[in-house]
Formats: C-alpha cells, structure tokens, sequence
C-alpha cells in the first residue's frame, strides 16, 4: 500500500525532472516507443497520460465528496451535442500547470504548443448548443457545482468539410481513429435500452391497472468518461457519453449457415445509432436512426441517474427532485419526459400522480430556436413503431394536460390546439418543444430579445398559462477557453495590467476601462491583435496558399451557414465594394479582408450553393491584378473549436448579421467582443445585450429590428423586385450572381440565389431574411468602420472598450443564474 501510496504521488508530481520520468514511461511502457522512434502524435499521447494522472486524482476526490454528502443536489444537463474542442492545453491551464508542463518539455526538446495541436478536435458537436454545453461544463465545474454531462460518443463527427471546385464536400470525420487519451470507458456501468415491442396491460397484486413494455429489441449503452476540469479549485465533474453496442455481436448459427451478413446484423444495427452525428433526417430511415438517438442517450441516462440516487436513497422517490434537477438542452432530450414517467410507473410502481409530480418537478427545458419551422416534431406512426408504451404516456399526459387546459380557458378550443403535445393535420405529429414545457417547471429563452419573443409569439399560449414558469437565462461563455487558452498574449497583457481575477471573475475587466486613454497601453493592445493577424495570415497562405494583408481589416463571419444568418449579405456587400474598385482602382479604402467560416448542413442546398458563391467571388477577387492588395475573400474550410480559437483574436469586425428576430442569442459575438473585435450587427440575439454593454458609440448597428421585420412583412408592402428596379446599385450586384460573372463556366449556377432574393422559390416568400431591406444600412455602417480605421487610437480605444465592458457574457454568470434561479443548488 505505502508502495502504491509513493508511485501515485510520482506519477502525479509537478517536479520538472519526475514529469520528464512520467512522460518516457508513459510512452515506453504504455505506447510502446522509445523517443526516437516515437512520432509527434505518440508525443502528444503521452504527455495528455501524464495530465490524464493529475486530472484522475482530482476527479475521485471530487467524486467521493459528492456521494459522501448527502445533502447536495446534482445537475444533470442533457444535450444531444458536446462541442469541447481540444483538452490537453485546456487542461493544464484549468490545472494551472502550464509553467511546469512547458519547462519539462523543453527541456527534452519538445514544445507544448506544437503537441498541443496534433490533438483532433472530438466530433462531439456540430455548432452553438454544443460549444454552449461546453461552455456551461466548464463553468459549472469553476464554480464547483455538482454537474454531470449526458450525450453520445459518435464515432464520427459532423463531417469533415473540404472544398472542391469551390463546392462543399462532405467527408467521414473519424476523430477516434488513433483512441482518445481524455476518456475512461465503464463497462461496468453499462444499461440497456429498448426499442419496437408493444405494451401489455395486467393487474399487480393490489388490483392496480399496470403496463409492462415487452418483445423488445435491445442494445447495450456503454458510457465513456470524459473528465470536466474546473479552474484552479481541485474540482472535477463528469462528461458521461454513450456508445450503442449489441448485446450478441456475433450470430454463430447464421455464419455456420453461411448467412455471413446476417452473422453481424445485430452489431451493425445497434452500432449505427452512435454511429454519425446527427444523420440526415429528409428521408424515414435517416428520421428513425435520429429518433433511435435521441430515445437511446435519455434512457441510458436517466437509468444512470436513478441508480445513482437509489444507491443513496434507496426506493423512496420523494426527494428525487430536492436531489436531481435535469436541463434539457434544447428539444433533442425531451423524450426524458416520458421515460422517467415509464421508468417511475412501470418498474418503480409509483402511481400516476406521484410520478406526474417527481416528473415536473425535476426537469427544466432551454429552448433554441425562436423560427416555428425548426421545432422539432416527429410523426406518430413512426413514434408508435419504436416508442409504444412512450405514445400511451404521451396521451395520458395530454389527455389530463388539455383537460385542465380546458377549465381554465372554457371554450377556447384554439388554445386547446395550439397547446396540445399532438399536432393534428395529414400526418398527425408530436411536437417536442410543447412536450417539453409541459413536462418542464423551467421554460428559459437565452437572451432578452429572444425570451420575449416566446413569451409573446412563439409559446404565447403556454405563457398565458403559466407566466410563471417563463424566465430568460442570456448565454455566455467561458473564458478561460476563448481568452486565456485562445489568446495568449492578450490575457499576459491583461493580467500584467490588472491582475488575474478577471479569469475567474471577468467582470473585472472593467478595470481596464481606466486605460482607454494611455496611449502606451493601447499600443500594446494593437500590437497583440496584430501579432494575431499575423498568426492567421501565415495559416491561410500554409493551408489555401492566399497572401493576406495583416495591415488590412480583417472583417470575419464565422458560423453555421444558414440563409437567416445572412452570409449572403455580407457577399453582397463584398461584390458592391469590388465594382467600385474596378471602376476606379485609385479609389480611397482601408484594404479589407473577408473571412468566412463555417458548414453548410449535406441536405441544405441553399446553404451549400451560398458556400460555392462566396468561393466564386473569392476566386475573382484574389485574381484579379487590377485591384491589387485591396480586397481579399478567404473561405477557411472545416471550421471548428481550433479554428475559432485562431480566428476570433485576429478579427477587427465581427459580423453578426442575422435577420433581426431570428437568432435566439449567438455566442460568438461574445467571443468577438471579449477579443477586442468591434461589432457590426443587426437588433438580433444578443447584440442587443452587447449594445447596452459596450456602449451604441462601439458597436455597429444596422438594418430593420424585430417589430419592425414583423410589421414590414405582415403589411405585405415588402417588394424586393420594387427594391431590385429602383436601386441601381443593387440590381448590379444581383444581375452579376444571376448572370454568371462569377461562375462563367457555368452561368446559371446562382440563378436560384438571384429568384430566392426577386421572387421566391418552391412557395416561399421572396427574400424572406430580408437582405435587400437591410442592403443600404449595412452598406452604410462599412463606410463608418472605413472611416474610424484610419483613426488607430480612436479604434484600439473603442476596441478596448469592448474587451473591458463584455464581462456580463461570461457563462460563470449565466451558469449562477440557472444555479440560483432554477436548479436551486
């Protein structure tokens, strides 16, 4: 035991010579490599082993602490994505170790920055809910709150986005090729789930009706640890994800027979479901498989998080809810709802109403989405097929929640229908988001605009119901990712100025407020964003072989590509500033750079012939001589947590350009801002929060707000063929995508992007995001970023001012709030 006492204590020892001994060994005696032979990434392996060790140690103290109080009350937060970037770096600085690492590995002639990279980035997630996961992870493990996080291990991410002839191309992401050195697999706590069968009805020994859900088909969830490092406070809380196994992944009779397909049916099938993220949904099988995950990850986790409260507390349910509080994390979890109720029911034997109450007591629902067409529903005959005894649930909870619906708003029978968890029609469906406020005593949007937006549109009739389950929780995010990790020598520069607090406290950054006018500091604060201008610089001509400008404005828009977001906008504006260049290539402008990012979704072809556009437009610009240096388009493909983490500090402008009233929050406008970008945005998530923030004068706002939106198209006075006709400028730029100027080899290519703006497409409305509604606005508010560049003290100052003013949007403030206001820790 001392033995084993002494070598836990080396292997997790900070002496610089005795993580030099732990790293050999770990990668001679775990890897099996010596140090010549080894290559970077076995480097990387073994150096993630050894902060693997420190990061162990932490996590069973934090875990032994939780079971051993039983007086705590844990949070589950359950999302269907996790997007956590790379670890090792994050890590160390969370374990404030990074002074230790670095010197050991230089010393042997390793730097940690170069390993730090080969990491791949988890194909966890896709884009905003899951880096938001992430973020609220980190937070709730820095505040030191009992969390634990829910999801899928998908064996593949997203995709891996490359361009061809300019096209998005989807290829395979397989980040779990070489392993994953942050995971921990308990096959031990492995759970099954069910899916098909049917319900059976019987009487239990008091002649209480009862169900049981039999003939089942059923896989095995094998949850993979992913320890969460909280900052500087010894706490470590667990990111558990599930991987889909068979229970018989081998048919011996059928390969006997010579059916070898049919051998490995059952593995190939019940793999599939942690297969991909997020399959393509337009068809039924694709719609089944994502139905498959959603059902597979609650069930597993909430089995999860029954055994671990009836290993405390026995059988006695009555305090579950004082004990355990469940965030759904957008729709994708809802079906929590009715597996607690089957769970509680059928194998606990509660009565209903027991269970009804320990059922909407414990969970509290975030939503997403503020545009009707993206709630999610799913159609019934499908549902019955996978989730019998769940539809029964679902009707009983609809039967007695109409019913009381009912009696309190007689007669309104479009209440009623508006309520109701099924929506009728052709093919009666059920609606997720309504299942989820009415399982839910928490319902919160994710900034002010947005939660206002539900209450008085898109969830108005639950609000007149129960106003009092209605709150807003503004998003945030961690900076100890998007400042510390991300941008070095902005945060040794901040805390050589004011101090540290601000990486556990980042309203502290108001503290740089009183250095807007020190000429020497802002100086310095120029210098660091350039000195990551130039980092971004050297990546783009590395990866895509384009010389870009450090000196110019880099003017970046990073994020998923939909039509509300409006990169199509921003193209537009790109093709204005381009024509007046080659009518007078003397003309008097600050050299911009245009950066785009982000993935188009495989089905969404407007998306992906937007992508295409902007790389057109990218390959007349960069080509053309006649311009020189003055304009530049960089798409950056497959971007990620990584990429971001380069990107977002050498940005000048943000472009945050959603059409006002469709975006519920954002959160990289908030990485932005923090990172010394100045804003040009539309009334919209919150930008609006921003605004108040950071002050109107440092901002950029333009083009129509929400109301204004709504009352401009429920006028029906909106004509954006009225617009094309009488403004000349515009109609240029639209006759030179409908024309083939930027695709002559093929020039009707964008011809769908041209009629989707003039006239519609498929019965939609024309120019729905309003893009030539807001052109002239934001072709304006470029002209005053143009103008304020030339004056570098008036805009480090302004830039500044956003970095010291932004300390609201961290997700240590959100995450207090859902911790005071609604998990009640």
């Amino acid at each position: 035991m001392q033995q084993n006492y002494k070598n836990h204590r080396i292997r997790t020892s900070l002496n610089p010579e005795l993580i030099q001994q732990n790293f050999i060994d770990h990668l001679n005696l775990t890897i099996g490599k010596d140090f010549k032979n080894a290559s970077l990434y076995d480097k990387f392996h073994a150096l993630s082993l050894i902060v693997k060790d420190k990061v162990v140690e932490k996590w069973l103290e934090t875990q032994k602490k939780y079971y051993n109080n039983n007086n705590i009350k844990r949070v589950y937060y359950l999302s269907i994505e996790f997007l956590i970037g790379r670890l090792l770096y994050n890590n160390i600085l969370n374990l404030k170790i990074d002074n230790e690492i670095k010197k050991a590995m230089e010393e042997i002639g390793l730097s940690l920055e170069e390993l730090s990279e080969i990491e791949p980035d988890a194909g966890l997630g896709n884009g905003g809910l899951g880096r938001l996961a992430a973020c609220f992870l980190d937070s709730i493990a820095t505040l030191g709150y009992p969390g634990y996080g829910y999801g899928i291990r998908y064996d593949y991410g997203i995709f891996k986005q490359v361009f061809e002839n300019g096209f998005q191309k989807e290829l395979p992401d397989d980040w779990l090729k070489n392993g994953y050195p942050w995971e921990i697999e308990r096959k031990d706590r492995t759970v099954k789930v069910k899916f098909f069968g049917r319900s059976e009805s019987y009487k239990d020994d008091n002649g209480n009706l009862r169900f049981r859900w039999i003939d089942t088909y059923e896989v095995l969830a094998v949850p993979y640890d992913i320890p969460i490092v909280g900052y500087g406070n010894n706490v470590v809380n667990t990111l558990r994800l599930w991987s889909a196994k068979p229970i018989n992944e081998f048919d011996f009779d059928n390969f006997q027979k010579g059916n070898y397909l049919k051998a490995s049916e059952s593995k190939i099938l019940s793999e599939s479901i942690s297969k991909v993220l997020y399959p393509n949904d337009s068809f039924y099988a694709g719609r089944e498989l994502r139905l498959k995950q959603e059902f597979f990850f609650v069930s597993a986790s909430l089995q999860d998080i029954i055994r671990r409260y009836k290993s405390q507390f026995g059988r006695n349910f009555e305090h579950f809810p004082e004990k355990n509080v469940i965030q759904l994390n957008d729709t994708h979890p809802a079906l929590a709802v009715p597996e607690l109720m089957r769970i509680l029911l059928d194998e606990e034997f509660l009565s209903w109403e027991k269970a009804w109450n320990i059922t909407k007591k414990t969970f509290a629902y975030t939503n997403h989405t503020v545009m009707p067409e993206a709630l999610e529903k799913w159609e019934v005959h499908l549902f019955e097929k996978l989730l019998p005894r769940h539809l029964e649930i679902l009707y009983e909870i609809n039967a007695r929640f109409l019913d009381s619906v009912s009696k309190k708003f007689p007669n309104n029978i479009q209440k009623i229908r508006n309520v109701s968890i099924f929506e009728e029609g052709n093919t009666k469906q059920i609606r997720m988001a309504n299942l989820s406020i009415v399982g839910s005593f928490s319902v919160n949007g994710v900034s002010k605009l947005h939660t206002e937006i539900l209450k008085n549109k898109v969830f108005k009739d639950f609000y007149d119901i129960w106003p009092e389950k209605f709150n807003n929780k503004t998003n945030g995010i961690t900076q100890r990712r998007w400042l510390l990790e991300s941008n070095p020598e902005l945060s040794q520069l901040i805390t050589e100025t004011i101090g540290d607090k601000w990486i556990i406290d980042l309203n502290h950054l108001q503290n740089l407020e009183r250095f807007s006018s020190d000429s020497s500091f802002l100086e310095k604060f120029y210098k660091v964003k350039q000195s990551n201008k130039t980092k971004l610089s050297n990546y783009i001509f590395k990866n895509l072989d384009i010389k870009v400008d450090p000196e110019s404005i880099f003017d970046i828009q990073v994020k998923r590509i939909h039509e509300y977001k409006r990169q199509l906008l921003n193209a537009m504006h790109i093709i204005h500033l381009y024509f007046i260049l080659k009518e007078n290539p003397n003309h008097d402008m600050v050299p911009r750079t245009f950066v785009f990012g982000g993935k188009a979704a495989p089905g969404y072809r407007m998306a992906k012939l937007i992508i295409k556009l902007i790389n057109s437009i990218a390959d007349v610009i960069n080509n053309d001589k006649d311009i020189g240096n003055k304009l530049k388009v960089v798409f950056i493909p497959n971007y990620n947590v990584s990429l971001a983490e380069l990107i977002i500090p050498a940005a000048n402008v943000s472009e945050q350009i959603s059409t006002a009233g469709k975006e519920a929050s954002g959160t990289g406008n908030m990485k932005f801002a923090l990172n010394g970008a100045l804003t040009i945005g539309t009334l919209d998530g919150a930008n609006i929060e921003i605004k108040e923030c950071v002050g109107e004068d440092n901002i950029f706002i333009f083009g129509l707000n929400a109301d204004q939106v709504i009352r401009l198209k429920e006028s029906r006075l909106y004509n954006p063929y009225e617009i094309y006709l009488k403004n000349e400028n515009l109609r240029k730029i639209l006759d030179a995508i409908n024309s083939g100027y930027f695709n002559k080899d093929n020039p009707h290519l964008f011809t769908d992007i041209f009629h989707s703006l003039l006239f519609g497409l498929n019965g939609s409305e024309p120019d729905q995001y309003m893009h030539l509604a807001d052109f002239d606005s934001y072709k304006t508010k470029h002209k005053e970023i143009d103008k304020l560049y030339r004056n570098k003290i008036a805009w480090n100052k302004k830039a500044l001012l956003n970095v010291a003013r932004v300390g609201i949007f961290s997700s240590d403030r959100t995450i207090k709030e859902y911790a005071e206001d609604i998990w009640k820790l």
